[in-house]
């Protein structure tokens, strides 16, 4: 069976899917086309039932219920894993001035925009550009602050820039949950099993993966983007967790928070099980 599949160059969705699309494990009867693009432009295809099998930032997944459910494996969640919000000067500087900021962030449809906006819903000058773009706006002068996410957690202290606000830090002290950040979604009109075995399939890779960690395979250095192993492997220490093998009960509870917040009513299931 031929299935469209998509997600990031990051090192953690291609540390998950490695063994999987490189047929480390074995795949059955499914033969995937496999599309890599930043987590933006994978919202906007999700939103036009593009792929068959997407990454996609929580933020956007209230626009999808119609057309996705959510799978168990594969995704982005825990605690001390969300976007930081950072500038060139300290937050000190702009107190009196905050609701003027200048602000860019890595996406509209984005759990790092959501998050944004519970932490200052009067900010309303916000630019949406993709993730490697924030901080070099920032450095420039084009914007106040900016919302980092992916490997700019690790490096944005080396080019000078502060951090004003750990928006995961802030979701998990609002809502005592872990913050969502990006999952793995399928066609409802895929049949069950289909559903299921993909399912099954994904997690078998991301152990697969854990089996053989420290080592990182050759698939995530070569969508790295130059990043040093170092950097890689924090990445995925950071994103890749039991919630990426399974969401289990816990995670389910903290998608749910986040859809409550976006005031979606769970009218149809959400998730796989």
């Amino acid at each position: 069976m031929k299935l469209t599949l998509g997600f990031s160059p990051c090192p953690n969705d291609t540390f998950i899917f490695d063994a999987l699309v490189n047929k480390k494990i074995h795949t059955g009867d499914f033969e995937l086309a496999v599309i890599l693009e930043d987590v933006q432009t994978l919202n906007k295809w999700a939103k036009e039932s593009r792929l068959d099998i997407s990454k996609i930032s929580y933020g956007v997944l209230p626009l999808l219920l119609n057309e996705y459910i959510l799978l168990n494996s594969g995704g982005a969640l825990g605690t001390g894993v969300g976007p930081l919000l950072i500038a060139t000067s300290p937050i000190e500087d702009f107190e009196n001035n905050l609701d003027n900021l200048k602000v860019v962030i890595p996406g509209e449809n984005t759990t790092a925009h959501m998050l944004f906006t519970m932490a200052f819903p009067n900010v309303t000058n916000k630019h949406f550009v993709v993730f490697n773009e924030v901080e070099d706006l920032v450095l420039k002068g084009e914007a106040d602050a900016g919302v980092i996410i992916h490997e700019n957690r690790f490096t944005y202290a080396e080019r000078g820039l502060v951090k004003w606000l750990d928006m995961g830090e802030f979701w998990e002290k609002e809502t005592g949950v872990p913050i969502p950040l990006g999952g793995i979604v399928a066609k409802r009109s895929l049949p069950l099993g289909v559903l299921e075995e993909v399912n099954s399939l994904i997690k078998k890779s991301i152990e697969y993966a854990f089996e053989h960690y420290p080592f990182v395979a050759d698939y995530v250095k070569e969508h790295s983007q130059e990043m040093s192993e170092d950097v890689m492997r924090k990445h995925i220490d950071l994103y890749v967790n039991k919630y990426s093998l399974d969401l289990g009960e816990n995670g389910k509870s903290a998608v749910r928070k986040l859809l409550s917040v976006y005031k979606v009513e769970e009218d149809k299931s959400v998730f796989l099980h």
